[in-house]
């Protein structure tokens, strides 16, 4: 699969947007890196594999980002508002829809992997250990990981299958960063959720601190996120 975003983007520019050489403030900073993150996820987004083994995984070649979460928190609605399209990542109202790891190629400079979601118990069993196992091993092995966004539903919070994710990531040392979903449809409670979610993540060796709250129907937090994920890439581009 491959896409962009319309006229008004820059994604036909390779060389990315111009950055500064001063910044005056934190302020610029930040206008800054939310551009380069706009720019970033409106090239090309290429389907690479749908694998079903570690070993259908593409070569290691570029720094990645991981998408993990339970099932029908969000993920592939995610990826769809990331790179502004609809279809890239197939979206379902079925949990446990995702039953392979899915990897894209964003513009030549990062990988995205959309793992197989956990904790949906009516699955058939085989088919959850196949699931668990690749995405247990996945998490473990992969060189080029450079964040795991933990999805979480912003509605219910961390529950203990996201607790026991995060043990895997803790003891493999794979930097993990927090995202709720669905902010839209927790707001009163929002504030709540995240403080309750910080105070247990602050004792979690591997977590990025920040937590984002995001919105794949409103568009909350897409920017910031895609902002904090381009920081991430590869800034040559294509070699």
């Amino acid at each position: 699969m491959v896409g962009k975003q319309g006229a008004g983007d820059l994604g036909s520019d390779e060389s990315g947007p111009t950055q500064g050489s001063t910044q005056s403030n934190g302020e610029d900073d930040q206008a800054a890196a939310i551009e380069y993150g706009r720019w970033l996820f409106a090239q090309a987004c290429t389907f690479l594999v749908s694998a079903a083994t570690a070993e259908q995984l593409p070569a290691p070649a570029l720094p990645e980002i991981a998408f993990a979460g339970r099932s029908n928190v969000g993920k592939s609605s995610l990826v769809n508002a990331l790179t502004g399209r609809k279809t890239l990542a197939r979206t379902s109202n079925t949990p446990g829809r995702t039953r392979q790891l899915n990897v894209f190629d964003l513009g030549g400079r990062l990988l995205l992997a959309d793992l197989p979601g956990y904790g949906y118990a009516r699955a058939a069993k085989g088919d959850i250990k196949q699931w668990t196992g690749l995405t247990r091993t996945y998490l473990k092995g992969r060189p080029n990981l450079r964040r795991v966004c933990l999805l979480i539903d912003a509605r219910h919070g961390i529950k203990d299958s996201d607790r026991a994710i995060m043990a895997v990531l803790d003891t493999a040392a794979v930097s993990y960063q927090v995202i709720l979903t669905k902010a839209d449809k927790a707001a009163a409670a929002l504030a709540g959720v995240q403080a309750a979610a910080a105070a247990e993540l602050a004792k979690r060796p591997a977590v990025h601190p920040e937590i984002l709250a995001t919105s794949a129907r409103t568009g909350v937090g897409i920017a910031e996120l895609r902002a904090a994920l381009a920081a991430l890439a590869e800034r040559d581009g294509p070699h």
